[in-house]
């Protein structure tokens, strides 16, 4: 089978001040389509970095990256902001909501990008928000909303344009126990029964223990240590 995320000697450097420092170190992941993986690591240990190259929100300074079938790595930046609105959705630790919309309307922002009429967007929002638990605060603004409703919210955004890929940066890191067990059984339940690939960074082993596949990062590098789930 022919894995959804292929990296290959991936390294990435940053400048600081003067100095020039390597983050990534010669890496190389494969994830499956349908897993969970959960990539997990300390502070500084590279895990974000490597999930924003999935995402495409960043580049390696050497090395391959393919995802669903393209080397992202290789293309403009007009070509890889389309290809992140087709393939990728993204689920941030603080929602990234837009104060001013309501929960609908923060849901269908993905699809002004997209060919979609009005009649389209709003049948999909409201699939979206339906399938998130949230159907009932469709009108209702972030402030007007729990932590653990305005994640659900920015899940419904990040699945309304049927994305191949979601990638989730400590989903669950602003929430309480009791509202991060909801959005992990959530994640779970898109997994298990939409067939959805996730990727998620989390330092939080109760987080993790929610996904099917889990990996350290460890100084730019991962760890020999995998773990994985019972079937």
């Amino acid at each position: 089978m022919t894995a959804l995320v292929s990296l290959k000697n991936v390294v990435k450097r940053y400048t600081r001040g003067t100095q020039q420092v390597e983050v990534l170190h010669g890496l190389n992941l494969e994830v499956e389509s349908g897993e969970f993986l959960a990539l997990m690591g300390p502070s500084g240990s590279g895990k974000t970095t490597l999930l924003n190259l999935i995402g495409g929100l960043d580049r390696p300074d050497e090395g391959e990256v393919m995802v669903a079938g393209e080397r992202i790595d290789q293309l403009s930046s007009g070509q890889l902001a389309g290809w992140r609105a087709r393939h990728v959705g993204f689920v941030f630790q603080f929602y990234n909501l837009l104060p001013a919309l309501t929960a609908e309307r923060n849901v269908e922002v993905p699809l002004l990008l997209t060919h979609f009429g009005s009649a389209r967007r709003k049948q999909n929002v409201r699939a979206a928000l339906a399938l998130v638990g949230l159907a009932d605060r469709a009108k209702h603004t972030p402030a007007e909303l729990s932590g653990g409703q305005q994640q659900r919210v920015a899940i419904a955004r990040a699945l309304i344009a049927d994305p191949t890929l979601i990638v989730c940066d400590e989903p669950t890191g602003d929430l309480d126990r009791q509202s991060a067990e909801e959005i992990l059984g959530l994640l779970e339940i898109l997994n298990r029964k939409q067939r959805k690939t996730i990727i998620m960074v989390t330092h939080d082993p109760l987080a993790a223990a929610h996904a099917s596949r889990r990996l350290y990062v460890d100084k730019g590098r991962l760890s020999a240590q995998e773990e994985r789930s019972a079937a």
